[in-house]
C-alpha cells in the first residue's frame, strides 16, 4: 500500500458555462409564461385563451433567450479573439517587454522575482500566448465563450421551464387554474434553486429562496396588472 492516497478533488467551475445558461432559460421560462398565464387568467380569459398565450409565450421566450444568448456571447468571443490577437502581436514584436510584464504579474501574486523570472521564462517558451491570455488577461477553457452551446442550453432550458405551467393549465380547471399554477411554480422553483446550487456547489436553501422569493413578486405583479386591466375592460 502507498504511503499516501492519490488526492482527488472535485470542482464544478468546469460547468459555468452551460450551467449558467441553463438555469437562466430554465427560471425565465418558469417565471416569464407563469405570470403571463396568471396575467391572462386574472383577466377572466377563458381556458383556451390562457393556453394559447401560454404557448405564444414558450415559442417567442425559446426563441428570444437563444438569439439574445447567441448574440451576447458571440460579442464576448469576438472580444476575447480580439484580445488576443493584439497579444499575439505584442509578444511578437516585444518578447522581453512582454516577459518583463508576466514577471511582474508572478511577483505581485508572491513569488520572489529570481524565481518569477525563471517561471515567465519558461512559460513563454512552452506556450507564451496561452501564459499571457491565463495570467494577463484571465482567460481559459473554462470561461472561453461559446455561443451557440449558450444559445442552446438556453431555448432548451426555457421550454422545459415554461412547459411546468402549460402542463398544469392544461390538467386544472379553469377556476382552480391560477392556484394551482402559482403552487406547482413556485415548487419548480423551489427544486430549479436547489438542483443549481448543488450542480455548482453552492448553499441550496438560500439559492432556492432567493430563485423562489423573486419568481413569486414577478407572478405577483402580473396577476394584479391582469386584474386591473382585465376590471378596466
Amino acid at each position: 500500500m502507498s504511503a499516501q492516497r492519490h488526492h482527488h478533488e472535485h470542482h464544478n467551475s468546469h460547468r459555468l458555462g452551460w450551467l449558467r445558461a441553463s438555469v437562466l432559460g430554465a427560471n425565465d421560462g418558469i417565471v416569464s409564461v407563469s405570470s403571463l398565464v396568471l396575467g391572462v387568467a386574472a383577466s377572466q380569459a377563458d381556458g383556451h385563451n390562457i393556453l394559447l398565450a401560454g404557448i405564444a409565450g414558450l415559442v417567442a421566450g425559446a426563441l428570444s433567450m437563444a438569439a439574445g444568448e447567441y448574440v451576447s456571447v458571440s460579442s464576448q468571443a469576438d472580444t476575447e479573439q480580439a484580445d488576443l490577437a493584439m497579444e499575439r502581436r505584442e509578444i511578437e514584436a516585444h518578447p522581453e517587454a512582454e516577459h518583463t510584464e508576466l514577471k511582474n504579474i508572478y511577483i505581485q501574486r508572491g513569488l520572489e522575482a529570481p524565481l518569477a523570472d525563471q517561471v515567465a521564462r519558461q512559460l513563454m517558451a512552452h506556450d507564451a500566448l496561452g501564459a499571457h491570455a491565463r495570467d494577463e488577461l484571465g482567460m481559459s477553457e473554462i470561461t472561453a465563450a461559446r455561443p451557440l452551446q449558450a444559445a442552446l442550453a438556453s431555448a432548451a432550458s426555457f421550454a422545459v421551464g415554461a412547459a411546468v405551467p402549460l402542463i398544469v393549465v392544461l390538467l386544472a380547471s379553469r377556476s382552480a387554474v391560477m392556484a394551482a399554477v402559482s403552487i406547482s411554480v413556485l415548487l419548480s422553483l423551489m427544486v430549479l434553486g436547489a438542483l443549481s446550487a448543488k450542480a455548482g456547489g453552492a448553499p441550496m436553501f438560500k439559492s432556492a429562496a432567493r430563485v423562489t422569493i423573486w419568481g413569486a413578486i414577478a407572478m405577483g405583479m402580473t396577476s394584479a396588472a391582469g386584474l386591473l386591466f382585465g376590471a378596466a375592460v
